[in-house]
C-alpha cells in the first residue's frame, strides 16, 4: 500500500510516496481493468497533497496479498533474451510514448525534487519511479528501465546512449529534461546521471524538441547532428521510436544511410512504448543486421 514518508538520502525532507513493488508498473486504467475483470474490489483512490488546496491521485493499492499476488502474475512479461552481439554504439530513444508513458505537450507543470514517486526499481531498491507533472505520472516503460539498468551494469560493450525527441514546445523540452533529471535506473542514479554523465561526461548531446535547428523530421535534423556530434556511424545506431505521429523509424532508416555501406540506423517501432520484448527484438535485429560488414 502507498505511504506518505519523509525520505533519507537524496530525497531527505521531502515528502513521497512508496508502493507495493507488485503493482508500481499498473497505470490507473489498468487496475480498474482489473477490477472490472474479476470483480476485485480496491479500496478508495488514495491521494497526497501537493500543495494547499491541490490533492493529485495515486495508485490504486492492493491491499490482499493474494490479489496483489494474482494481479503481478498477470502483467509478468518475458525478460529479454540475451544477446551475444554485436552491440549497437549509439542507442537513440524517442522520448513521448516509447521511453516512458506520458506525452510532454499535453503535461504543464516542470517537475521538482518534491514531486517523485518512491517504488520498486525492477528489484534493484527503492528509488524514484515516477514524477508528478500536475495529476500526470510520468513513468519509465519496463522496457526502458530493464535496457538502463543493463547498460549500468556494462552489459553492452562500448555502447552509449541518448535522446531524440520532437516535443512539440519549449515547455515540453524543459518538462522533459526536469523529468530525465528525476527518474532513477538504480537507487541513486538518475537516468540523465547515467546518459549525460556517465556516457557523455557531462556534455547534453541530447536533440529534445523541434525548434531551429531542429524540427519534426529526425532524419533531417536531429539524426545528422547526433552523427556530427558522437560521431557514430548512421550503420552502428539502433534507434526507437512509438511512430504514432509519423514514421520516424522508416524516415530514418531511407535518408541517413552511410556512403560506403549504404546502410542506416537499426529501428524498432514502439507502438504501445518500450517493452522488454521490443528491447530484445532491437538488440537481436541489430545483431542480424551487422554480424557481417
Amino acid at each position: 500500500t502507498p505511504v506518505h514518508k519523509k525520505s533519507e538520502g537524496p530525497w531527505k525532507g521531502k515528502t513521497v510516496i512508496t508502493m507495493n513493488s507488485s503493482i508500481t508498473s499498473l497505470s490507473l486504467k489498468s487496475a480498474f481493468l482489473f477490477a472490472a475483470i474479476t470483480g476485485f474490489q480496491p479500496p478508495p483512490t488514495l491521494f497526497r497533497r501537493r500543495s494547499p488546496g491541490s490533492l493529485v491521485p495515486s495508485l490504486v493499492s492492493v491491499s490482499s496479498p493474494s490479489s496483489s499476488h494474482t494481479l503481478s502474475r498477470l502483467i509478468t512479461t518475458r525478460l529479454p533474451m540475451t544477446s551475444s552481439g554485436p552491440f549497437p554504439e549509439l542507442t537513440v530513444f524517442d522520448l513521448d510514448a516509447c521511453f516512458w508513458d506520458q506525452e510532454m505537450y499535453t503535461l504543464s507543470h516542470i517537475p521538482d525534487e518534491s514531486d517523485v514517486i518512491l517504488g520498486d526499481l525492477n528489484g534493484r531498491g527503492e528509488g524514484v519511479i515516477g514524477v508528478m507533472s500536475g495529476r500526470s505520472k510520468i513513468s519509465l516503460h519496463k522496457g526502458s528501465l530493464i535496457a538502463l539498468q543493463s547498460h549500468h551494469d556494462s552489459k553492452y560493450p562500448n555502447m552509449r546512449v541518448c535522446f531524440a525527441s520532437s516535443a512539440d514546445t519549449p515547455q515540453a523540452e524543459r518538462i522533459g529534461r526536469a523529468a530525465l533529471k528525476l527518474l532513477e535506473v538504480v537507487p541513486g542514479t538518475t537516468v540523465w546521471d547515467l546518459v549525460v554523465g556517465r556516457d557523455w561526461k557531462g556534455e547534453d548531446i541530447n536533440q529534445i524538441g523541434r525548434q531551429p535547428p531542429l524540427s519534426s523530421n529526425k532524419s533531417a535534423t536531429h539524426f545528422p547532428i547526433l552523427r556530427e556530434l558522437t560521431k557514430v556511424r548512421y550503420d552502428r545506431m539502433l534507434f526507437f521510436d512509438d511512430c504514432n505521429w509519423g514514421d520516424h523509424c522508416g524516415q530514418v532508416e531511407r535518408a541517413c544511410k552511410e556512403s560506403d555501406t549504404k546502410k542506416g540506423p537499426t529501428t524498432v517501432r514502439t507502438p504501445f512504448g518500450l517493452g522488454p520484448d521490443e528491447w530484445a527484438t532491437g538488440l537481436e535485429k541489430y545483431a542480424k543486421n551487422n554480424k557481417k560488414r
